[in-house]
């Protein structure tokens, strides 16, 4: 780290409760991480007068807090009053604050659907894979959006193929591929479909798995000598590092010597 951050003091005695995840927040640098690592949850639950009474009471923010207060009767965005919050902080740098704002004005331009999928998204590059697939599925098995595209849902089920698998849930995982490639007809939808039923299927079972579909052989030879590069890869990888650890053994040996 090549410099301090110097941070708010005061530590709440009683800490603001966020009870949609049941989050309980005693600092500003605490409120700042929620809001910046959930922008996708935050609405008038977040944004309201029961916040701003915290910030003054607990953190003893007096400024900060009127200054919200006053967004709040002049109706100013959601937007606005996150970043007068994460401003307020000596956490984040102009480039960061930057991106956040980048990241509120893309939400602020989707559909809620759209924002649903960046909340499941998040959760799943997190790897919070249960709670990503539950919002996932909310969206699957909820009243269908004509407003969005049909590969917006075939996007969805690879997602949730996607969670799926990383949990080595591979022939639910298989399922969503398969219902993802109907829609959304991108390759590599086909190439994790056949990574599953490889991973699932016992090998008589996969051997006739392959003869479905004329194109399943070819994607098969393709991704086992992928699979085949990656270890390897791992493998010089690994050795690299077994070499590190020699050098320093030797060096250490070396100094208790001396």
């Amino acid at each position: 780290m090549s410099s301090l951050i110097l941070c708010n003091k005061k530590r709440a005695k009683q800490p603001y409760e966020v009870s949609r995840i049941h989050c309980r927040i005693y600092t500003l640098e605490e409120l700042c991480y929620y809001l910046s690592n959930n922008l996708y949850l935050i609405d008038y639950t977040i944004v309201n007068e029961r916040l701003c009474d915290w910030i003054e009471a607990e953190l003893g923010l007096l400024r900060l807090a009127e200054q919200l207060r006053t967004m709040l009767q002049k109706h100013s965005s959601e937007e606005r009053f996150v970043m007068r919050i994460l401003s307020s902080s000596s956490i984040y740098t102009a480039g960061e604050l930057q991106q956040i704002q980048n990241i509120l004005d893309r939400l602020k331009n989707q559909k809620e659907i759209e924002r649903q999928k960046y909340k499941a998204d998040n959760l799943l590059e997190n790897r919070e894979f249960e709670d990503a697939i539950l919002v996932y599925q909310s969206i699957l098995y909820g009243d269908r959006d004509d407003s969005v595209e049909d590969a917006f849902y075939g996007k969805i089920y690879a997602c949730l193929g996607s969670a799926y698998g990383r949990q080595f849930l591979y022939r639910e995982a298989m399922e969503m591929y398969e219902k993802a490639f109907q829609t959304y007809k991108e390759p590599s939808i086909v190439k994790a479909y056949i990574y599953c039923a490889y991973k699932a299927y016992t090998k008589e079972e996969y051997e006739l798995f392959l003869l479905k579909n004329t194109v399943y052989p070819k994607v098969h030879r393709e991704l086992m000598e992928e699979l085949q590069t990656y270890a390897q890869e791992k493998c010089a990888e690994g050795k690299e590092k077994l070499l590190e650890i020699e050098k320093i053994k030797s060096t250490y040996r070396r100094n208790q010597l001396c």
